[in-house]
């Protein structure tokens, strides 16, 4: 059965998110089960966490919570706190960015939103990619898309820059993707076996993409969803742009060459979060966001080419 939360939080974390930023703590009490640690710890995958663009999520900050959960399923961790090159990158077989935006818009949400990334780390990390390299990007709502959108781009991702919002929303509840309303069948919903098998994935507003038709989709707007964009965070007025996304995505996966891509447009639901003053749980902590981590994991699990995915 759904799990309800009341109108009155979700108008909260709907409408008001924005006021709540300077108040996200991690959870770093997050720790769900892992029955099946997909390797021994410390002898995974090394992942690197982009720190080096203004990123308003990291490996010691709000994503602390993501950077522990994976650790303790074995992958390595490490902060990358410079500009990407081959040198850069040579060393990490999987590259985390969260939410990078471009110096201009640090604590100025507003239009332009230029690239985060140089066009030489364009390519370096497209090179790496090719090479056998795997890439889990992330960009969450507008400014995000416009500090990341480009380098999606050169591997066939094309984002808006806005606020997306499902169709199939309602007042009194999260924004829930499931089997037959979005949450699409494929190797990252089903996992290694029935335990890892995800139903459900809840996402807190984030952002919609094109994905090239190459890619399998993992999260799929419903009917009579739209992207807001407007020239100000959280700022909406009359005449503010809305793009229908109906069918467009939130998450979907590519092999590129040697390598593999996932991207999804939301960041709260891979992450812990406590937030405002009363300290709520967001993001995979909440009740209503339970199998969100099974997601993640498994997730980075086809990225590593894990064996007992699924092709």
């Amino acid at each position: 059965m759904k799990k309800l939360i009341s109108k009155p939080f979700y108008f909260i974390l709907l409408f008001t998110w924005s006021s709540l930023f300077a108040q996200q703590v991690p959870d770093l009490g997050y720790k769900p089960p892992i029955e099946n640690p997909a390797y021994a710890k410390g002898e995974g995958p090394r992942v690197g966490i982009d720190e080096a663009h203004t990123n308003f999520h990291t490996a010691t900050g709000r994503y602390a919570p993501f950077a522990n959960l994976v650790m303790r399923d074995g992958y390595r961790v490490a902060r990358v706190k410079k500009a990407f090159s081959d040198a850069q990158l040579k060393n990490l077989n999987i590259l985390v960015i969260a939410n990078p935006i471009h110096r201009r818009n640090d604590r100025n949400w507003e239009l332009p939103t230029p690239s985060a990334y140089t066009d030489d780390e364009i390519a370096a990390v497209y090179k790496w990619v090719k090479e056998g390299g795997s890439l889990f990007l992330i960009l969450d709502h507008m400014p995000f898309p416009g500090g990341g959108g480009k380098l999606a781009e050169v591997f066939g991702f094309k984002f808006s820059n806005g606020f997306a919002y499902l169709g199939n929303s309602l007042g009194s509840e999260p924004d829930e993707y499931k089997p037959g309303s979005g949450l699409m069948d494929c190797v990252i919903t089903q996992g290694r076996n029935e335990d890892e098998r995800v139903t459900k994935i809840v996402t807190f507003t984030g952002s919609a993409f094109q994905p090239p038709k190459e890619a399998i989709k993992v999260l799929v707007f419903p009917k009579k969803s739209v992207s807001k964009e407007s020239e100000q965070a959280w700022k909406f007025v009359r005449g503010t742009k809305e793009v229908d996304i109906s069918g467009w995505s939130q998450g979907a996966i590519l092999k590129v060459g040697a390598g593999r891509i996932a991207v999804f447009g939301e960041a709260a639901s891979f992450t812990a979060q406590r937030a405002g003053s009363g300290k709520r749980r967001v993001g995979m902590a909440a009740s209503y966001a339970d199998q969100n981590y099974k997601m993640l994991l498994n997730v980075m699990h086809w990225l590593s080419d894990l064996e007992g995915m699924p092709d």
